[in-house]
């Protein structure tokens, strides 16, 4: 990140982030004190290795990237430390209210799916929905499979940033 400083630079990043990577803490985990915790830790993450942040315009995407591991290597030490109990397995449950959310944002994805352009709209439709191989795809619409790759990785980006765009509206 180069620009007003590096200090600026990464108190600029954690302000117009920090909400965003909370609530998308909060979702996976399903408790706030640990999204709380978790936040901190990627954050923490983020300003170590801040500099393999190339484009500040990817910035959310990659602190995505950095939560989703916090997560994961906070919930792979848990089971290493003690296996869920049945009282645990209650903590999982899904609440009317995640219900209500899920289809919430089921539904703006939707929405913001189909606003993609083609091939991008077809080829995550056909792998994520398809469970389609990228190989299976190339071969569909008769490119390589570099090319299937980018264009489900570019589809993803573009989705991505649509729901970001709808929800800032």
């Amino acid at each position: 990140m180069k620009g007003g400083g590096f200090v600026s630079d990464f108190e600029k990043l954690f302000s117009e982030n920090q909400d965003f990577i909370y609530k998308y803490l909060l979702k996976l985990c399903k408790n706030s004190d640990l999204a709380q915790e978790l936040t901190q830790e990627t954050f923490f993450r983020a300003y170590i290795n801040i500099s393999k942040l190339r484009d500040k315009s990817k910035a959310s995407y990659w602190l995505c990237q950095i939560a989703k591991n916090c997560y994961f290597a906070y919930y792979n030490e848990q089971k290493k430390i003690a296996p869920l109990s049945g009282n645990e397995a209650d903590y999982f449950t899904v609440t009317p209210e995640d219900t209500f959310i899920n289809k919430e944002l089921t539904s703006e994805a939707m929405k913001c799916l189909y606003r993609l352009d083609e091939p991008y709209k077809e080829v995550f439709m056909l792998c994520v929905f398809g469970q389609v191989s990228l190989k299976e795809i190339s071969h569909l619409f008769g490119k390589s499979e570099s090319w299937a790759r980018v264009t489900f990785y570019r589809a993803k980006q573009k989705l991505s940033e649509e729901m970001r765009n709808s929800y800032e509206l």
